[in-house]
């Protein structure tokens, strides 16, 4: 994944939904596809452990990968509290959906004859992820034993390197991915990887993000990209990554996991020609920024005639 943008409000739960599923689309990732190794799959269960059915099986499948929950098991709050648990404070509920179904008399347009006609609406409720809820007994909360290994190629000067960086980093879930507000880089663990080179590269991209919170780059793309800013992020964090890779020995295969932005890069670039060059002047910043904090440090030297103004 890569940068995490807030889902809008007060939607239906159709339109909510689909435009989850799009933006997991758009950003690389089929919702529907694990895209780490070692990782099981479980039917979300209700809180009696009767699977959920249809569209809910897809959509709590996502929101666990993207909350990294690991219990399959999801419950109102009041399911929860007859369990003689709690639901932790602070913690949101996502929605669960069914198809309430109900009959209301229409008239014949032609003869004025009326008759009952069955309906359905779609409605939601809200639920919770087991892990969500403290005080509940241990068959919500499966140990799950994957004999995980950890991957090949992982390096001490590349670990000591990531780690003089001062994020907010946290391993759990499925889905790499950087948050704004909670300013917080969130990693699968490294066993999911095929090999440390991918791990690396992944959180490479990740902080690259991190790089333009408010309080270190402030990196604004709003006003050259406006609509398009969501997407020249991500050709950011995708030319710092590249150059971190450079700098570090890392494989960019990982690139090819964004693939669908290609066609957002494109349309950029197609209506503004100095588009690719401000992507890269604020990616030399943050690759930068990173490699200074890592303790790495890059020869100055001397402008060719024009840099400045193509980095502007």
């Amino acid at each position: 994944m890569a940068y995490r943008k807030p889902s809008p409000g007060g939607l239906s739960p159709a339109t909510r939904i689909t435009q989850e599923i799009i933006a997991r689309l758009e950003a690389g990732t089929k919702p529907w596809v694990q895209p780490w190794r070692g990782v099981p799959v479980s039917r979300p269960l209700r809180a009696c452990g009767i699977p959920y059915r249809g569209m809910n099986v897809f959509w709590l499948w996502m929101v666990a990968d993207m909350c990294g929950y690991a219990s399959p098991y999801w419950m109102t709050y009041n399911q929860a509290k007859n369990l003689g648990a709690q639901v932790r404070k602070g913690e949101k509920s996502t929605i669960a959906i069914f198809y309430k179904s109900y009959t209301k008399e229409v008239e014949a347009p032609d003869t004025g004859e009326k008759s009952d006609e069955a309906r359905r609406v779609l409605k939601a409720y809200p639920v919770f992820n087991a892990d969500q809820v403290e005080g509940l007994p241990e068959r919500f909360h499966p140990i799950v034993s994957l004999d995980l290994v950890e991957p090949e190629g992982r390096e001490a000067e590349l670990d000591a390197f990531f780690a003089a960086i001062p994020v907010n980093l946290r391993h759990q879930g499925c889905e790499a991915y950087y948050e704004p507000n909670p300013d917080r880089v969130t990693m699968p663990p490294a066993s999911l990887f095929s090999g440390f080179d991918h791990y690396y590269a992944t959180l490479a991209h990740e902080l690259s993000h991190w790089t333009g919170h408010s309080s270190r780059l402030a990196r604004d793309l709003k006003n050259r990209f406006g609509t398009a800013a969501y997407a020249a992020e991500e050709l950011v964090a995708e030319l710092s990554s590249a150059m971190l890779g450079a700098e570090l020995g890392l494989p960019v295969t990982h690139l090819d996991s964004h693939a669908s932005y290609i066609e957002h890069w494109l349309k950029l670039l197609r209506e503004d020609d100095r588009a690719m060059l401000t992507a890269a002047a604020k990616a030399e910043e943050a690759s930068s920024l990173l490699l200074r904090l890592g303790g790495r440090t890059i020869p100055d030297a001397a402008e060719e005639p024009g840099d400045v103004a193509l980095a502007a």
